[in-house]
């Protein structure tokens, strides 16, 4: 699911912008401060010394590229995704356009390994990948809340990320391939902007950790409305702020833009 924002405006030739860099290794009364500076100017930022091995990173993305280089055949398999499960679509608001393929997961290891009998020839590779990634990115994402709560005052510091630690928790997990058209394609005469692979949204979920290869193309609205590229960090995660994040109690929420 996404959600359309507001119609922004298109720099003809935006600069890429460099997001806060946050060590989340480094002294931790100092990073919850730069986290909570880092959601209240932007909304966004990359988190380093994150402790998702790059051994977990690779095995996962391993399984991933198998995936998506197989037949369209057999991709098919796995879908339609209703929600969870292989899809393809053409996705964008505000005259953009684009395709993206995905995998839609719960991170439900039970709900991974019946999925992954129609995704993979190896079941058990693909499932163990994948759920070593999630637990990696799920204690990430643990953290990252714990550290929020801790720079705006919160009581109780665990109140974010025992959503995450619960076992009816909703996230999810999901894996987007890009066509290289998306990014090559000029945009035809009639339409201001170029293709591209997932148009323009916010995140309606409470917070994303996105894992990206060193290809650009990620971008994000700023001040007065204009988008400009994300500089591609693959020794990174580029952490953003959902809507339910943002429309929480007053001591929980964070302006974005």
């Amino acid at each position: 699911m996404v959600v359309a924002p507001p119609n922004p405006v298109r720099s003809e030739k935006p600069e890429p912008i460099e997001l806060p860099v946050i060590d989340l290794s480094a002294d931790r009364s100092e990073v919850s401060k730069l986290i909570v500076k880092a959601c209240e100017q932007y909304g966004f930022f990359k988190a380093v010394h994150h402790g998702v091995s790059d051994d977990v990173i690779a095995a996962m993305e391993e399984e991933g590229l198998g995936f998506f280089t197989k037949p369209v055949c057999e991709k098919q398999r796995a879908g339609p995704a209703g929600p969870f499960g292989y899809g393809i679509k053409s996705i964008g608001f505000n005259g953009d356009s684009g395709e993206v393929e995905y995998l839609l997961l719960h991170t439900n290891p039970s709900s991974i390994s019946q999925l992954s009998h129609t995704i993979s020839d190896d079941p058990k590779k693909f499932s163990s990948a994948v759920s070593g990634y999630i637990e990696a990115v799920k204690r990430l994402a643990c953290e990252i809340l714990d550290l929020m709560a801790e720079g705006l005052g919160v009581h109780d510091p665990s109140l974010l990320s025992n959503m995450i630690r619960d076992v009816d928790s909703d996230s999810m997990f999901r894996l987007n391939r890009y066509p290289p058209s998306s990014f090559h394609t000029p945009p035809p005469p009639h339409r201001a902007t170029t293709e591209i692979g997932f148009g323009e949204h916010t995140d309606p979920q409470m917070l994303t950790i996105l894992r990206s290869n060193d290809v650009g193309g990620l971008q994000i609205c700023v001040a007065g409305g204009t988008w400009v590229p994300v500089t591609p960090d693959p020794t990174a995660f580029c952490i953003n702020v959902g809507d339910v994040l943002q429309v929480g109690p007053s001591s929980l929420s964070f302006i974005t833009i």
